[in-house]
């Protein structure tokens, strides 16, 4: 199994990029997020992979972060959800957002994928909604989707006489966000928009259900 990737970046295209490494040029395919975020060619490049065996296939699929290679292989556990699928799933939400649609039940943001359709987006979020949080965790994102616990920074402010840390903020529980969600709903606001509005409020400090609302809607209004 090959399971990491490290030496010069040969060349990309539009969907896979060719790693050089010990003079072996390897092809490993890529999301969108993953080839934007690749080096320029020639210089050093690593990539977590996960090798896809067939009876007439062997294609290396590549990730920036373990946990992106994770959630790829957890997203091909659900039935009808390929490499293919899980790339474009990943390319259009990131860790970050596929946390938040499982822990929101939001299928209708994993539908925005290319290929993916409303009954297999449904399956998704139902199925891994159990599988999903260890791998969460290990992408430091389950603060932002679930809303259990603060992100933790250990800020030192220095004004040349104290020093302290700076305590990170609380961010709004699963269900304050989830009734927030639904408000925003019955208001006609699309579930992706919402639910991306309702996650910026609770990180920037709102805590109980009104307060998520209507910061939410400040940041929904049209700008301009």
């Amino acid at each position: 199994m090959i399971g990491k990737l490290q030496g010069r970046l040969e060349y990309r295209s539009t969907d896979h990029v060719m790693l050089m490494v010990g003079g072996v040029g390897y092809v490993v395919y890529c999301n969108e997020r993953t080839l934007a975020s690749m080096p320029n060619v020639g210089e050093a490049a690593a990539l977590y992979t996960d090798l896809l065996v067939r009876e007439d296939l062997l294609q290396l699929f590549g990730f920036t972060t373990l946990a992106e290679k994770e959630w790829h292989r957890l997203l091909m556990s659900v039935q009808g959800v390929g490499a293919k699928a899980a790339m474009a799933i990943m390319g259009t939400l990131g860790e970050a957002g596929l946390s938040r649609a499982i822990a929101m039940g939001d299928w209708n943001s994993v539908k925005a994928a290319k290929g993916i359709g409303p009954k297999t987006a449904q399956k998704v979020v139902i199925d891994l909604k159990d599988k999903a949080p260890a791998i969460m965790a290990m992408g430091g994102s389950v603060h932002d989707a679930l809303g259990q616990t603060a992100a933790v920074a250990d800020d030192v402010i220095d004004d040349g006489d104290d020093a302290g840390t700076q305590s990170a903020p609380q961010v709004a529980s699963m269900s304050t966000q989830s009734e927030a969600l639904s408000a925003l709903g019955n208001l006609g606001y699309a579930p992706q928009d919402a639910a991306s509005a309702v996650a910026q409020a609770s990180d920037q400090g709102a805590q109980d259900t009104g307060e998520l609302i209507k910061a939410a809607l400040k940041l929904l209004a049209p700008k301009g």
